[in-house]
């Protein structure tokens, strides 16, 4: 009897904890929204003064410096929210303002990051205080705090299989995870429904706060795009690596530096390199969908050089204490890259006919060339490697990237993103 109530309860506030998950979500969102348009587009427009950027960034970077000085490194970055859940059985919840701030200052400035690992640890924290003060609650902390990740991580990707996938892939070990499979599952769905819903229903009455990642068009792959399927896994892998290289050498220089003159130091790589090139600030979702309206207006070698530039300046940003989620700019970086091979290679063909195949029949045929489609299949298969090699998790790479590639692609960006996860693992490895 008291195991049913329990599994009532259990359920019940699963529920509960998804429509406040998702509340907590829009309000976090909608409020970095203003502040974004308060601080980039109220403000200049009004009070107009040379170097605006690099002004606002070092000053506002200057700034994180003395809170995180005065209240730890937060926020933390979503591998070690996770590793915490997964080693200690426990995450501080001591003090939820700080998480909230520590998250938000970083994303008003322009950093290059995303709120995702921000928003992972206040939902994770707000579970641990649930389970610590609601006796009910307490037995289940451990799965709440899973579900909590996995809803977050659903709702800012419009995409409740990827957290699903994300925080099952992390944790792979049984230990952390008693309940059974149907039910937990059932509970997954559960609170990534209610946390979906109040999401959606709050943006339909209040207005979003994030843009989505945008769709791509569907297209009609031919034989040209299977050949360069190895070229472009090549290139996701290489980004990849160069994302780990940055990482280590950001992490090894901004080492030296001392408290608040890093992230002063990190608020004027981001501002020089805002001014420079605007794209480069962000999480880099709403850049993304310009770039996919509009690819023809950039030429491939600077599509590339904006790739390289979006990941060094992303691990400058987190290194430096400018911290967020890697997600979105990592997406947007592989799509650059993915864009800018097919442009290369493909640029020069675009209404000439071509080896292709009917979908219809399953047979050959000529096909006049799209170079849109080819930069589609491009962007899919070379971010898939590029996220492959960087998270290891390549199912949860595959339902993410259907956010906003045709499903037709399935086969070709979970065979993408489980080989940039083979090849980067087993570099890691040697």
């Amino acid at each position: 009897m008291n195991k049913t109530r329990n599994n009532v309860y259990l359920v019940l506030f699963c529920g509960i904890m998804g429509a406040v998950a998702g509340s907590v979500i829009w309000s976090f969102l909608k409020v970095m929204s203003v502040g974004i348009h308060f601080l980039w587009e109220w403000l200049p427009a009004r009070f107009p003064m040379p170097f605006y950027t690099v002004a606002v960034c070092t000053a506002g970077a200057a700034l994180i410096g003395c809170f995180r000085w005065k209240f730890g490194d937060y926020p933390e970055e979503l591998d070690t929210v996770m590793a915490k859940v997964k080693t200690d059985k426990k995450y501080d919840y001591s003090n939820m303002i700080v998480l909230l701030l520590s998250a938000l200052f970083p994303l008003l400035l322009g950093s290059s990051i995303g709120p995702e690992a921000g928003l992972t640890g206040v939902i994770v924290g707000l579970c641990y205080w649930i389970g610590d003060n609601l006796s009910f609650a307490r037995q289940n902390a451990k799965e709440y705090s899973q579900v909590g990740a996995a809803v977050t991580l659903g709702v800012l990707f419009r995409s409740p299989l990827f957290g699903v996938f994300a925080v099952e892939e992390e944790n792979r070990e049984k230990e952390i995870i008693k309940l059974p499979g149907t039910m937990k599952i059932f509970l997954y769905g559960l609170a990534a429904t209610a946390g979906m819903g109040t999401y959606m229903l709050l943006s339909k009455l209040f207005g979003a706060g994030l843009s989505a990642l945008p769709s791509f068009a569907d297209m009609q792959l031919v034989l040209p795009d299977y050949l360069l399927l190895v070229v472009y896994i090549f290139l996701g892998c290489l980004l990849a690596k160069f994302y780990f290289l940055t990482h280590t050498v950001t992490e090894k220089t901004v080492a030296k530096l001392p408290p608040i003159i890093k992230e002063t130091v990190g608020g004027l790589c981001l501002g020089l390199l805002g001014t420079a090139i605007p794209v480069l600030m962000f999480s880099g979702e709403d850049a993304m969908g310009e770039l996919v309206a509009g690819n023809f207006a950039y030429a491939p070698l600077l599509l590339a050089g904006i790739a390289l530039l979006k990941v060094l300046l992303t691990n400058i940003c987190i290194q430096s204490g400018l911290k967020g989620g890697h997600f979105f700019p990592i997406i947007f970086a592989g799509v650059c890259l993915g864009y800018a091979a097919a442009i290369l290679v493909f640029g020069g063909l675009s209404g000439q006919a071509i080896l292709g195949f009917n979908n219809a029949t399953g047979q050959a045929a000529l096909v006049f060339d799209d170079v849109a489609g080819h930069a589609a299949f491009a962007a899919a298969t070379v971010t898939a490697a590029l996220l492959g090699g960087i998270m290891k998790k390549p199912l949860a790479v595959t339902v993410l990237l259907f956010l906003c590639f045709p499903v037709k692609l399935f086969l070709w960006i979970f065979f993408a993103a489980a080989a940039g996860s083979y090849f980067l693992s087993m570099g890691t490895k040697q």
